[in-house]
């Protein structure tokens, strides 16, 4: 469907507003607004992503190894200070070319190639829940098949996803390797975010908010503590995945891993241990 000219400009009104927030308030208007708006929109979610990696990943691993030492976490399982360094020097390497993803996805929004629209008014709150339900369930589907095919398909699996499989123990794992990957692979399971637009009607303030509940998610997955919250795809179910290579492959969920065979329950495995 055309858009006007008039109605593309709420996009970029939206955007102008989240580099205000961001850029705004950090950097003279001198240092930013003269840049190009692809480099203004880069360097806002590069900004902003950075920002929500350390301050998710500090606050988390303060709560759980710190604060509540040995009660989520033996003392023994706990990563290391030079294990997390290294996710870190891993996470900000890949960060400039992740943040390239949602700078392109912005950009096509702005110009009227994608199905996002502006406001929920539009559509109606039961239209926007069926909306976003789909596109929660596409990316679901996409980036199960595309965190396998990284694993089933060796030379990807050699030389992209094996960067984020040296953290294959439970005191190698922490918060801060949600996002120490190769940037390449980063990106291709992201990009189940950008395709949904094309397809499935996606307003675009939800779009830009699940891209950062991904760093939060990521984070959450990589912590070794089960959540215990049927049907999440929580850390219980994510690090039999670093430790087995074969299983959990879903996201937010069990369900496509269940659909398709790959499933392994932390709970089952704790009772045949016993």
């Amino acid at each position: 469907m055309a858009r006007s000219e008039e109605y593309l400009q709420r996009f970029v009104e939206e955007t102008d507003w989240y580099n205000s927030i961001v850029l705004g308030n950090l950097l003279p208007d001198s240092a930013w607004k003269p840049l190009p708006r692809p480099l203004q929109i880069w360097l806002r979610d590069y900004i902003g992503g950075t920002a929500l990696y350390f301050i998710s990943g500090f606050l988390w691993c303060f709560y759980i190894y710190y604060l509540k030492r040995n009660v989520y976490v033996p003392k023994d399982a706990i990563p290391s200070n030079r294990a997390m360094l290294l996710q870190i020097k891993v996470a900000m390497k890949a960060m400039p070319w992740y943040c390239a993803l949602p700078t392109l996805s912005e950009y096509m929004v702005e110009k009227g190639w994608t199905r996002c629209f502006s406001s929920i008014s539009e559509v109606g709150w039961p239209a926007y829940i069926a909306y976003t339900a789909s596109y929660l369930v596409f990316c679901e589907f996409g980036i199960y098949w595309m965190h396998r095919e990284l694993h089933d398909i060796k030379p990807l699996y050699k030389h992209l996803h094996a960067t984020h499989h040296i953290y294959n123990k439970q005191n190698t794992l922490s918060p801060f390797a949600g996002l120490a990957f190769h940037p390449l692979d980063g990106i291709l399971q992201a990009v189940p975010h950008v395709i949904a637009l094309f397809i499935i009607p996606t307003q675009f303030m939800t779009h830009i908010l699940l891209l950062f509940v991904e760093a939060v998610w990521t984070a959450n997955i990589h912590d070794c503590i089960h959540g215990k919250l049927w049907p999440v795809m929580g850390a219980g179910y994510h690090t039999i995945h670093h430790t087995t290579y074969r299983h959990n492959y879903g996201h937010y969920t069990i369900w496509m891993d269940w659909m398709f065979g790959t499933l392994r329950d932390p709970e089952e495995d704790l009772k045949k241990a016993e």
